[in-house]
């Protein structure tokens, strides 16, 4: 009886976890999500809302962009801090 009480307990205790506790979107890192704010890194052109968008979609993986050699220059000039403000996007610090 009293094993059961815990089996029934811990199962009540699994559901509410599923139902109230809402599942962490995974994110796939990649930069070429980023392709939408390409012309506003590159340029001075203002990014657009899909870039803005993307940027914060992103977000979990711009440190991992941040540590590849190929992509920090993008990541970390000028423009790509003008468009993270634009886009009220704050950059983590890794």
């Amino acid at each position: 009886m009293v094993k059961a009480t815990w089996v029934s307990l811990l199962a009540l205790a699994a559901f509410l976890l599923v139902v109230l506790v809402p599942a962490a979107e995974a994110v796939t890192c990649s930069p070429m999500q980023l392709s939408p704010c390409a012309a506003a890194i590159t340029s001075s052109s203002p990014p657009s809302a899909l870039c803005c968008a993307k940027l914060k979609e992103q977000k979990p993986c711009i440190c991992g962009y941040m540590r590849n050699p190929s992509l920090r220059r993008y990541i970390s000039s000028p423009n790509a801090r003008k468009v993270s403000n634009t886009c009220k996007f704050p950059m983590p610090r890794c």
